[in-house]
C-alpha cells in the first residue's frame, strides 16, 4: 500500500468554474457565459484535439508503411 494516492476532491477546473460563476453572478466580471463555463469544457476540447492529431499521425504512419 505504499505510494497509493486517491483524489476525491474537486479539481482546479471546478474551482475555477465556481470562482468565475460567483464573479459573474455578483456582477464583478462581465464575461460571456462561454468563458465562465470554459474550465468545464476546455479539457474535453483539448483531449479531442490531441486524439485527432494522434489519429492523423496514425493514419499517415499506416499510409506510408505500406
Amino acid at each position: 500500500m505504499a505510494n497509493e494516492s486517491k483524489s476525491n476532491g474537486i479539481g482546479i477546473g471546478m474551482v475555477l468554474f465556481i470562482v468565475f460563476l460567483v464573479l459573474k453572478l455578483t456582477g464583478t466580471i462581465d464575461w460571456s457565459w462561454w468563458w465562465v463555463t470554459s474550465p468545464l469544457w476546455i479539457p474535453f476540447v483539448a483531449a479531442g484535439v490531441i486524439l485527432g492529431i494522434a489519429g492523423v499521425i496514425a493514419i499517415i504512419i499506416e499510409y506510408f508503411s505500406k
